[in-house]
Parts: structure tokens; C-alpha cells; sequence
């Protein structure tokens, strides 16, 4: 059985508005966005100390292909995905959620 992965609601919401933008730039480019996000979920539960600390405990991993990186915590229950933020815009929101 592997890691539990769960998303704040926030992080949810900004992934739903990613795949839009996108899909409306050029059709079904946000479901290749969605899919790179999910492949990096994916490394993420596999090596979850692999990548960049932001902090004590928040991480990021960038996204293949899209200026995306996912901000992570690694959890007793799983990993907690705090954020889907594109890399030149606010990259430091993610601090005040957690």
C-alpha cells in the first residue's frame, strides 16, 4: 500500500484553475498539465526527501514541462500537498498555510 497523498483545498482549487488556463490556451493541454502534476506526485510519494527544502518540513518539486513546481510536507499519515504554484508568481504564498 502506498503513501496517502492529500491536497489542502486551496492547493485542489489552484490545480482546477491551472488545467482551465491551460485547456483554454489549447485544447487538452491542461490534461497534460494535470497528468505532469500527477507524475509528480508521484516521484514525490516514491523519493518524498528527494527534492528542494523550502523549510523545516515543506518541500518543492518542480513539474516536467510546466513553470509549476508542488509544495509538499511530508506527514505521519502521508504526504500533504500544500500547493500547485506556478514558479514566477508568488512564490512564497505557500508560508501562511502553514
Amino acid at each position: 500500500m502506498g503513501m496517502k497523498v492529500s491536497f489542502l483545498a486551496c492547493a485542489e482549487a489552484e490545480l482546477r484553475d491551472a488545467v482551465s488556463y491551460y485547456n483554454e490556451q489549447s485544447s487538452g493541454l491542461g490534461f497534460e498539465f494535470a497528468a505532469e502534476v500527477k507524475r509528480t506526485v508521484a516521484r514525490i510519494v516514491e523519493h518524498p526527501k528527494a527534492w528542494a527544502k523550502l523549510s523545516r518540513r515543506t518541500r518543492r518539486c518542480r513539474v516536467s514541462r510546466f513553470p509549476y513546481g508542488v509544495i509538499y510536507q511530508e506527514r505521519d499519515q502521508g504526504i500533504l500537498i500544500i500547493a500547485v504554484m506556478h514558479m514566477s508568481r508568488h512564490p512564497r504564498r505557500w508560508q501562511e498555510r502553514v
